[in-house]
């Protein structure tokens, strides 16, 4: 009887919780919606150019399931690639087939060298496959499926530890009644929460520049632009989850309820981080990717640590973080009106 009487507790606790009750159910369904709109996207489409291709192989190119548009010539052809309008483009000197790939992604390369070869083969070429030339704007032939994620990766654990710390550590002052305590003082709401976010902040740089180092250093992941440009993106991107923490924070009484967020908040940026080709995402998500700050960190931090880009080419990105660190504050500090008794 006792055992019944304890289950019976847990089950009116659950039930009077709602928050927990909506989230054991809504969170899962919400992730599993989203796993199925991802994977039942359509198949990536390689896009590739064709430049001095022989008329029976460009034939047999259109005929494939690759998107081929045919340039005049290889500069134009050049340009494609590094404006990332083309995967690849395919050149005949002498003869001899050329493939130039964007290269910084090693699944869509392998799909294109086999697409290439595939193309030849049924052209009888096959001395032509077997002579391939490959070249690559970005990477090399060395490059691994770690090089391409780990930069994402690098900014996923960033944000989802600091989004926990902070979170947990705000709804701690609340309970502990630090927080009541400061709001009886003449200390303005601002000055409350730019004094945190100072006080975090200095844990957050530590950090991001440890997790940064030993990932390129330690790991040897792909490095090919400057560790600064890293480490930059790795702040501003762990500002953006320390203001989000706390204002998240905000609508939990508890730590347990502050982990419930994760699969609303946190798991659904994933999707739009570029560990899943963006191209391939249902359009009924694609339009979520650029309102959540891992997208631009994750895009960023590929650009500089895969590509070699340098600021001026992800400056805008950061912008983007930065706004959403100073819209965070701003409603952190609306927020903290309903713990200020007037």
């Amino acid at each position: 009887m006792r055992v019944f009487a304890l289950s019976k507790r847990i089950l009116q606790q659950l039930i009077r919780d709602k928050r927990t009750l909506a989230l054991i159910i809504f969170a899962p369904i919400l992730v599993l919606t989203m796993l199925y709109l991802v994977f039942d996207g359509e198949e990536y489409v390689p896009e590739i150019g064709l430049v001095n291709v022989p008329e029976q192989a460009a034939e047999q190119m259109e005929e494939s399931d690759a998107e081929v548009t045919v340039y005049d010539n290889q500069v134009e052809a050049y340009h494609g690639v590094v404006s990332g309008s083309l995967d690849a483009y395919v050149q005949f000197e002498d003869g001899s087939p050329l493939v130039f790939l964007e290269g910084s992604d090693p699944s869509v390369n392998s799909e294109i060298i086999r697409w290439m070869q595939s193309t030849l083969s049924a052209l009888q070429e096959n001395s032509h496959a077997a002579n391939l030339e490959i070249e690559y704007l970005h990477g090399s032939e060395d490059i691994g499926i770690f090089d391409y994620y780990g930069p994402v990766l690098l900014g996923f654990f960033v944000f989802l530890f600091v989004f926990l710390v902070s979170g947990v550590s705000f709804i701690r002052e609340r309970t502990t009644g630090t927080l009541e305590r400061l709001l009886s003082t003449p200390i303005r709401k601002w000055e409350i929460v730019m004094g945190y976010l100072l006080g975090f902040a200095l844990v957050t740089v530590l950090q991001s520049a440890i997790i940064a180092w030993y990932s390129i250093y330690i790991l040897d992941m792909m490095m090919a632009g400057s560790f600064t440009a890293v480490l930059a993106i790795t702040l501003l991107l762990a500002l953006t989850a320390l203001t989000l923490g706390i204002l998240v924070s905000s609508f939990a009484n508890s730590e347990f309820q502050m982990i419930q967020f994760i699969p609303i908040v946190v798991i659904p940026q994933i999707f739009f981080s570029g560990l899943f080709n963006l191209e391939t995402i249902s359009d009924l998500l694609s339009w979520i990717g650029p309102l959540t700050p891992l997208y631009y960190a994750a895009e960023s931090l590929r650009d500089v640590m895969v590509r070699g880009y340098g600021w001026r080419d992800i400056y805008d990105n950061l912008l983007v973080l930065l706004g959403f660190s100073a819209g965070f504050v701003i409603l952190n500090i609306l927020v903290l009106r309903k713990y200020r008794k007037i």
